[in-house]
């Protein structure tokens, strides 16, 4: 990995095929946007119709290959996510090479999925996970194919709580449903990785986080932070953090990127900016953290999502 990986090391992708959820802004209107630029039919997953009808156009002017579609998704209704599965088998012809899980919500009010889940843990991991297990064959017709999923620096410090992932049993708190969904990210990327590797797949899952971008992530970050002048410099809204250290979608989207292009990835891996504390800088490979290095928790996570969602997974 060269020290400042940027857009232009990306090689040509025409010829691959693209999935990226939330792609009607942020990070995932910019990963649409250089993938689509590189040559690669993207087809971009949102929620919105009109959010994702102003992105495909933006997207279609980046364009250097097959044009961009628009894909219905909801990750909050699971029925929403089996539509879209459905919709994307169709349209590549059993054929993906790229799955970008990088949709997202941060820091809601107590609420519930369509399907009875807790925000949070039912939109930014459960939606992912199913999405990802009915898209399996896909990706085993593409060519090189690899998942890739985003986590957080918010993951840093948070815990899964396999017997109430949905808060059910215990007070509500925003930053730690936060932190808990994208701590399952990361390990199900892992876990994912782990079982297709024992499978014999080709298929490579890979994690990523893009550090402190100015898309008002800053309180959620900052509650993962132990260092108090982190936390005071990130935290609560504060403009001060905006300045020092957040970077914009350009810079963010380059570790998810990397992930999905670049030459000598390999599964299992995380990507995070280079910078102090993860918060910034150009991509680079960093240690998983230890609750996703965990054969235990993978294991545990993957049964109860299955429970959870009555998906089977595959491979199992």
């Amino acid at each position: 990995m060269t020290e400042r990986w940027a857009e232009a090391d990306i090689a040509d992708q025409t010829g691959r095929t693209a999935v990226v959820t939330g792609a009607n802004s942020g990070l995932g209107l910019r990963t649409a946007e250089v993938l689509a630029g590189k040559g690669a039919r993207v087809l971009l997953a949102c929620r919105s119709a009109e959010r994702g009808a102003k992105a495909l156009e933006q997207v279609r002017a980046a364009a250097s290959g097959a044009a961009p579609e628009l894909v219905k998704l909801d990750l909050a209704d699971l029925s929403s996510v089996r539509d879209a599965a459905a919709s994307v088998r169709e349209l590549t012809g059993g054929k993906l090479d790229l799955l970008i899980n990088n949709a997202g919500l941060m820091m809601t009010p107590r609420g519930k999925t369509a399907d009875g889940f807790e925000t949070q843990f039912g939109t930014n991991y459960l939606g992912h996970a199913v999405l990802t297990w009915l898209l399996l064959p896909a990706l085993r017709g593409g060519t090189g194919a690899r998942v890739v999923t985003l986590s957080s620096v918010a993951a840093t410090g948070a815990r899964i709580d396999v017997a109430d992932p949905n808060f059910e049993h215990r007070r509500y708190n925003p930053g730690a449903a936060y932190g808990q969904s994208k701590l399952a990210d990361q390990v199900f990327a892992l876990e994912l990785d782990r079982r297709l590797r024992a499978a014999g797949d080709d298929v490579l899952s890979v994690a990523a986080h893009p550090g402190y971008t100015s898309t008002g992530l800053g309180q959620g970050m900052a509650r993962s932070y132990r260092n108090p002048v982190l936390r005071a410099v990130i935290g609560g809204g504060n403009r001060l953090g905006e300045i020092l250290l957040a970077q914009g979608p350009r810079m963010g989207a380059l570790p998810q990127l990397y992930a999905a292009t670049a030459d000598g990835v390999e599964g299992g891996e995380y990507i995070a900016p280079r910078g102090v504390g993860g918060l910034r800088g150009y991509p680079v490979k960093v240690n998983p953290l230890t609750p996703a290095r965990s054969e235990a928790l993978g294991a545990a996570l993957w049964d109860l999502t299955a429970k959870l969602t009555g998906v089977t997974p595959d491979p199992a």
